[in-house]
């Protein structure tokens, strides 16, 4: 039996999950609302909360781990838990640390960093650095059902858009990346010039489904290969939006929201037959924190029914950042005895 701790700590979710034997028993996520009154991610604010939330966390994924048969215990006389307070019995069952590496904000990546490495000392036990995107791609097999190697994994999140083939669990190749912005950059981006509170994206999707995809033409920027643009929708939005009256935003916000959803998906999915159509791959996943979008998730099952593909969505849960997928991703690197020294450090941008 494997049983993998994982921590995930790379922008304002701090997370922590326990996979045993490839199969995840507890992935709890702690969020930071401070960000929202400030339109963004503030990186000092977020390590900041990190630091506060990641024993918290850690002890509610370890709560779990001690439901059935774990013999789990707290003192019962210590009114606020801690670390210490867990039966020594529980932390020695873990046979790994999992942590996720890069990319991220360096300050956030830090702060879990550093306490794997601590508890890893702690406890004797292996150190497993992960990187964020190669999780999210892994994330697709959290499911009892999971997609055969070799497949194609469209991962969509705010810092990062990449179509990538996965020849096994630890054998990632990217096929073709964003050459600027992402798309959840241009889902909170675009929100923004709408006028809508941070995060956008997730307003973007609300309103769009009750308006008009085809209401607005905005731009698809015509990309080589499998590459990925979106600063040109961008700025196709922002000059269409600078032409209007005053009274025009609030007055076609539901068509505007779903004319600027359909080109993303657009621009998403027309990208995904390419790569379908090259490498003629018929099982097909979807993954990163813009997979919960529901306008991307139809679209994406659609072009399954089109293609003949087989689709694998993870669910919500496992879309946004989550230390379920670096979980996964430790198990499958445990079995590899892929580990790393204590002296390992995280990297905000990364090449996996």
């Amino acid at each position: 039996m494997s049983t993998i701790l994982a921590i995930e700590s790379s922008c304002d979710e701090t997370s922590a999950a326990i996979c045993v034997d490839g199969k995840i028993v507890s992935n709890m996520i702690a969020t930071q609302s401070i960000h929202e009154k400030y339109g963004g991610v503030v990186p000092e604010l977020a390590s900041r909360a990190h630091i506060e939330n990641i024993v918290p966390t850690v002890e509610a994924a370890l709560m779990e781990l001690g439901i059935g048969d774990w013999d789990f215990e707290i003192d019962n006389n210590v009114k606020e838990t801690s670390i210490s307070n867990i039966k020594y019995s529980v932390l020695n069952s873990i046979d790994a640390i999992a942590f996720t590496h890069a990319p991220g904000l360096i300050g956030s990546l830090l702060v879990g960093t550093q306490f794997a490495k601590s508890l890893a000392l702690a406890l004797d036990k292996p150190l497993i650095a992960v990187h964020h995107m190669q999780a999210h791609v892994l994330a697709n097999l959290i499911a009892e059902e999971k997609p055969a190697f070799p497949f194609l994994c469209l991962t969509v999140s705010g810092g990062h858009t990449q179509i990538v083939l996965a020849h096994s669990p630890l054998h990632l190749q990217i096929l073709g990346e964003t050459i600027d912005d992402a798309a959840g950059e241009a889902f909170d981006k675009t929100a923004k010039l709408l006028g809508l509170p941070y995060p956008g994206g997730p307003l973007i999707d609300k309103y769009a489904q009750l308006g008009n995809a085809h209401a607005f033409k905005f731009a698809e920027p015509q990309i080589s290969e499998l590459n990925f643009s979106f600063s040109g929708l961008k700025t196709s939005v922002l000059y269409f939006l600078q032409k209007q009256k005053p009274e025009f935003i609030e007055e076609n916000l539901n068509d505007l929201c779903a004319s600027i959803q359909f080109t993303i998906c657009n621009i998403l999915i027309n990208k995904m037959k390419k790569a379908i159509k090259q490498t003629g791959i018929r099982q097909i996943c979807l993954a990163g924190g813009v997979s919960a979008n529901s306008g991307l998730r139809k679209a994406f099952e659609l072009l399954g029914e089109e293609k003949a593909c087989k689709v694998f969505i993870p669910k919500f849960e496992y879309c946004t950042d989550n230390a379920a997928m670096i979980a996964i991703t430790g198990y499958y690197k445990y079995l590899a005895q892929d580990f790393v020294d204590l002296d390992y450090s995280p990297s905000a941008r990364s090449i996996w």
